[in-house]
């Protein structure tokens, strides 16, 4: 059974939870090859600093965790199943409530039109999943989370495991040792998420 204490000790180890759709089972990652974000090169695109500039969506941080949660949870276009099990939401919704897990939100009309969560240990950040209800609201969803992580002087942003849409965000691969390395330190402050 997933708990918060084996989930806060994997990503201290550079492990992090994924559901099988399949059997149900919930494994532990650690990819050879890790995505993570160079926040001081991250740059966003013109189309979401346009909506940024112009308060398209209203941003807000942990305003409603457990609706983004369950959007995220919910299957993707084309496809009938999620690595996001219902043991693993329960398990991030207690670390959300420890302070741990952190949402941000943005919303078009009082309603929530996408965000993203991940969890904050030390100045290290683990992206866990995003979702959109609107074009481009999880992209300004992310763009507020790196600003406010630079803000907070975090060193990493990890988003696991590389594709397309992280790439065109600006992900780079590192291998596990540099990944190591990074983490190492991004736990050694003492800053918070907030």
């Amino acid at each position: 059974m997933l708990n918060v204490r084996d989930v806060l000790r994997a990503y201290l180890h550079g492990y992090f939870p994924m559901g099988d759709p399949d059997d149900g089972n919930v494994y532990w990652c650690r990819p050879r090859r890790r995505a993570v974000f160079p926040l001081d090169t991250y740059r966003a695109s013109r189309v979401v600093r346009r909506l940024v500039r112009d308060n398209v969506f209203d941003i807000q941080i942990n305003r409603d965790f457990n609706a983004v949660i369950a959007h995220c949870a919910k299957p993707r276009r084309h496809e009938s199943e999620t690595w996001i099990s219902d043991e693993i939401v329960a398990v991030y919704l207690e670390l959300h409530s420890l302070g741990l897990a952190h949402s941000v939100e943005c919303y078009a009309d009082g309603e929530l039109a996408g965000g993203l969560y991940g969890i904050a240990l030390g100045g290290a950040f683990f992206g866990e999943s995003m979702f959109f209800r609107q074009p481009n609201a999880s992209k300004v969803a992310f763009d507020a989370l790196v600003r406010q992580l630079k803000l907070q002087r975090f060193d990493l942003l990890d988003a696991q495991i590389m594709n397309p849409h992280l790439e065109f965000l600006g992900a780079v691969e590192i291998d596990h040792e540099e990944y190591m390395r990074q983490l190492a330190m991004a736990l050694e402050k003492k800053i918070s998420f907030l």
